[in-house]
């Protein structure tokens, strides 16, 4: 892991943004210009029986050197609106993980605590396996042929009173840790991992959501939703203003420091932002998307086009929500590479 771009320190008298976020014009050497251009675009009305490139960008906010430098929001919404994570809830999921590894109640190298796995080959099948998407159970992520999507049949469907026994009934489609498939549905059999591993019902892993995690980065706003079974959906589901997420992406910037104190285990980060041998493009991690033009990107990509995007050299958090087709997303990911190298490297 030493090839990894170093996660900068905050910075030295900026406030750590528990309470209430600093808040600063763009600095010295920041294209401010440049940025006001591109959220221009990012938040044009749509043309009279058109839409947009990029679809609605419902609210972007950055967060430079720990303080708040940019945040715009659309029509009717401001810094108290919730907005939905969909699948960048599996990275929220990944640092519950990581604290349950601090406290010595999970070890990612071993195989799964899945009951219904243990007479079959599932058995071998890692928690590592599961957090880099190499489980090798059959699972159809698509969002287009609702008939035959597994997500939208957990998710909406008759998986959704237990969304982790949906996905663990899953069969083998391939052996373990030997082929790449993003699935929502391992990160609901996770999530249920968690909460056999602290032994609790729902309201014990809510409020081990908020003390361990949320309450100690002041993400207030935070409503993370759970099944008739009492498992967080980890795949798809928290709710949280713009502000919060982005202290979450701080959180990932400060290598799981918070006010001096560690809440992510040392080399954390880490894992999550290195690539997993299975996957053939390296473009993820451990519940995290990494950047594959080489520069030390990673970020929480979710549905729709949310993004809490973390960059190492630049010292920058980025938060986008907002509603995009598929065929849009592309137009968002280039806006917001565009606001990236509106600010100098700083590491």
């Amino acid at each position: 892991m030493s090839d990894l771009a170093a996660l900068p320190p905050q910075t030295a008298g900026v406030p750590w943004p528990t309470d209430t976020w600093p808040e600063a014009p763009p600095g010295p050497g920041v294209d401010a210009a440049r940025i006001d251009k591109t959220l221009d675009r990012l938040f044009a009305e749509p043309p009279e029986g058109g839409a947009l490139e990029s679809g609605e960008t419902r609210s972007v906010l950055i967060a430079h050197r720990g303080r708040v430098v940019v945040e715009r929001y659309g029509p009717e919404l401001g810094p108290d609106s919730p907005f939905p994570s969909w699948s960048c809830a599996k990275s929220i999921l990944h640092a519950l993980v990581g604290i349950l590894v601090s406290q010595g109640k999970l070890e990612v190298h071993s195989p799964a605590d899945v009951p219904e796995w243990q007479g079959d080959g599932r058995k071998d099948i890692t928690l590592d396996a599961l957090l880099r998407m190499s489980s090798g159970l059959a699972f159809n992520e698509d969002y287009v042929d609702t008939e035959g999507s597994d997500a939208i049949r957990m998710l909406f469907g008759e998986g959704k009173e237990d969304v982790s026994a949906y996905a663990a009934a899953k069969p083998l489609a391939h052996d373990p840790d030997t082929f790449f498939s993003y699935s929502s549905g391992t990160s609901n059999v996770v999530s249920s991992i968690v909460r056999r591993a602290l032994g609790v019902d729902e309201s014990g892993y809510r409020e081990f959501m908020h003390r361990e995690l949320f309450d100690r980065l002041g993400m207030r706003s935070v409503d993370p939703r759970f099944d008739a079974s009492g498992t967080f959906i980890g795949s798809s589901f928290v709710f949280a203003t713009a502000r919060d997420f982005a202290r979450f992406g701080l959180l990932y910037l400060r290598d799981g420091i918070w006010e001096g104190r560690r809440i992510l285990p040392e080399g954390w980060v880490d894992y999550a932002r290195t690539p997993t041998p299975t996957d053939p493009e390296a473009s993820y991690g451990a519940h995290w998307w990494l950047a594959q033009d080489g520069s030390p990107i990673f970020n929480a990509s979710g549905y729709k086009g949310q993004y809490i995007v973390v960059v190492p050299d630049r010292d920058l958090v980025l938060v986008r929500t907002g509603d995009s087709e598929p065929e849009q997303r592309g137009a968002v990911l280039r806006a917001l590479a565009e606001l990236v190298r509106c600010f100098g490297r700083s590491v």
